[in-house]
């Protein structure tokens, strides 16, 4: 009882920060009244329309509080990642959108390794007992093929995350529980999960300078598009190969036993 409440506390302390961040903003011309936001204040993006709408109403705000929008977005993402929240993938784009191609790649990487690093910590202190009691049979999978792989646990690690067999939420708060390393752990998830982050940073570059909706089907975008999921394939087909040769994995059984526990 004593680590849910603590979970509880941090959560609720975290919540009320980022609340306020959100909400009491520096005034500026360009975010002055409740009417340009829709009447509230910032908030999480849960379709491509809201963030659209986000990217603009931060992209204006930006141009007078640059150093605001970055700290709010680092809190946001850090919040989202750390509490295993869905819906980092609309923060990766948003971050194509207001950062640029590059800058938003590096921001998104940093911040999703320091994001799970803070849950890994925040499941070692109040979490593992929850872990393993309503996850007993996907925790046991995970650490016996963890054993298996130890001596090349950094590269099992990388294949994780670039074909993951269990959400990456879930390895997250699973990894202490696993023994496995802070360090490893950390690096894992900063070169893993490159390929993915660079698909929805350089998407929501692309879609910021779109006028309309009819220019994103445009022959230009999906060239564009192409050759970005082109270049994120190179790296997951490398650590396949040395998988396919070094690894211990049986990706079927494995996958299967993990989409019976989903159905039952």
């Amino acid at each position: 009882m004593r680590p849910l409440l603590g979970l509880l506390l941090v959560f609720v302390g975290c919540t009320f920060a980022l609340y306020l961040l959100s909400t009491r903003l520096p005034r500026g011309r360009r975010l002055g009244s409740t009417e340009e936001t829709g009447g509230r204040s910032l908030w999480f993006p849960s379709d491509l329309a809201e963030l659209r709408e986000l990217s603009e109403v931060l992209r204006e705000y930006r141009k007078e509080h640059q150093g605001y929008v970055f700290l709010l977005f680092c809190s946001a993402y850090l919040y989202k990642q750390g509490f295993a929240i869905p819906g980092s993938s609309f923060l990766n784009v948003l971050a194509g959108a207001l950062f640029g191609p590059w800058l938003g790649l590096l921001l998104c990487c940093v911040l999703t390794s320091v994001g799970a690093t803070c849950c890994y910590l925040l499941s070692s202190v109040f979490g593992k007992q929850l872990v393993v009691s309503y996850f007993p049979d996907k925790v046991a999978l995970l650490q016996r093929k963890v054993e298996e792989n130890r001596n090349s646990l950094f590269f099992f690690l990388l294949f994780l995350r670039l074909f993951p067999m269990t959400p990456n939420w879930f390895l997250n708060l699973s990894a202490p529980i696993l023994n496995i390393p802070i360090v490893q752990f950390f690096f894992s998830v900063l070169i893993g999960l490159i390929p993915y982050n660079f698909i929805c940073v350089q998407t929501g570059s692309i879609l910021s300078t779109l006028s309309s909706l009819d220019a994103l089907f445009s022959w230009d975008t999906v060239f564009k598009l192409l050759a970005i999921a082109m270049v994120a394939l190179i790296p997951g087909t490398l650590i396949k190969k040395f998988s396919q040769k070094h690894l211990q994995l049986n990706e079927t059984s494995i996958a299967d036993h993990m989409h019976s526990r989903k159905d039952t």
